[in-house]
């Protein structure tokens, strides 16, 4: 989940203090929010980027802290924010910063459509601007790895320029890079191959998408089955299955809990032995077990709900019979009737 608490795209004490709690969760795997690739990149003023020296150097200090209270693998999503680049924070409206304010720059898009109606159109990116990209992509992907990151997860998904590129709602392109299926995979598989190229063959590279835009005519679960087909012949490591994002404005969307899971579920048939991640309103551990017991994923991820509870995974092993990894200091407090739910035995205490 976005902090937007960066300062020019380096992390803050706030980033190590929210990614520490997390990194003794219990959880298998902590990934970094959403991570600009260029300061132009990022959603809103206060995201987090790696495109600089300084961001790598501000970041490399939360992860020395991680590691040195954690075991727990550490992966980042990487991001363009396209359309919805030059916003400002959610606790300030969320609304694009006006041209010509302070703070503002111009978003970038596929074409020159704006995400939200009223909202001025974005710049048509060229040619040169997305090959440049790719390069950029490829350039955070190298710092990432020199941090230690375990892993990196692709953001295209929610309305950002990857999405935006692959839906035929916002890209109305006419060269390579648009009209067609094909034309519109392009520029994901294109970053995609050269994160790969750059990125060690030992780490994971996963990409994150949106199943559906939830929108008639617009990117849906068929044209994501074939994106996923492509991404696993490259050797993609594993699929988010997100959803919406793109047009807030016309998307129809039924919640429930676990509402997304069924797209999980169908690409996961559609292309075996690409692995899965399901995500969105799993809050329950039984939930979150059917899911994978039943192979509508391989994995589950959590959001929100481990913002509001961080010790979530503690409560779900206590809930499932099994047992997390935790830190000494805290063995003492698993409760009687679960003592060796934090992979303790728990004893007398002075």
């Amino acid at each position: 989940m976005c902090q937007y608490s960066a300062v020019d795209g380096s992390a803050q004490d706030w980033h190590l203090m929210h990614l520490g709690q997390l990194a003794i969760s219990g959880a298998g795997m902590l990934v970094i929010e959403a991570t600009a690739v260029s300061a132009e990149s990022r959603i809103t003023p206060g995201c987090l980027g790696l495109y600089s020296d300084a961001n790598e150097a501000a970041l490399a200090r939360v992860l020395r802290a991680i590691r040195s209270t954690s075991d727990i693998p550490v992966a980042m999503q990487i991001g363009h924010a396209g359309r919805k680049a030059s916003s400002r924070e959610p606790w300030n409206g969320g609304q694009l910063i006006p041209p010509g304010e302070p703070g503002a720059w111009l978003p970038s898009g596929p074409s020159a459509l704006s995400h939200m109606p009223g909202e001025a159109p974005v710049h048509a990116m060229t040619a040169d601007e997305i090959a440049a990209l790719i390069t950029q992509f490829a350039a955070t992907a190298q710092r990432a790895d020199r941090l230690g990151i375990d892993a990196l997860e692709l953001h295209g998904a929610h309305g950002y320029l990857l999405h935006s590129f692959l839906s035929p709602l916002a890209n109305q392109r006419t060269d390579a890079y648009g009209g067609s299926l094909a034309n519109r995979m392009r520029l994901v598989l294109e970053v995609f191959d050269a994160v790969r190229a750059v990125w060690p063959a030992h780490k994971p590279l996963g990409v994150r998408i949106s199943a559906s835009d939830w929108v008639e005519g617009g990117w849906d679960l068929d044209q994501s089955i074939t994106l996923a087909r492509e991404l696993h012949a490259r050797g993609c490591n594993w699929l988010d299955c997100s959803s919406g994002g793109l047009a807030p404005a016309l998307q129809k969307i039924t919640l429930g809990p676990g509402y997304q899971v069924p797209f999980a579920e169908a690409i996961r048939k559609a292309v075996p032995g690409l692995p899965i991640m399901a995500v969105g309103l799993i809050t329950d551990p039984h939930q979150a077990e059917a899911i994978i017991a039943s192979g509508q994923s391989d994995m589950v991820a959590l959001a929100r709900a481990m913002l509001y509870n961080p010790r979530w995974p503690w409560h779900a092993a206590a809930a499932l019979g099994a047992s997390v990894s935790a830190p000494k200091q805290y063995w003492r407090c698993a409760p009687r009737e679960f003592p060796d739910v934090l992979g303790k035995v728990k004893t007398g205490q002075r």
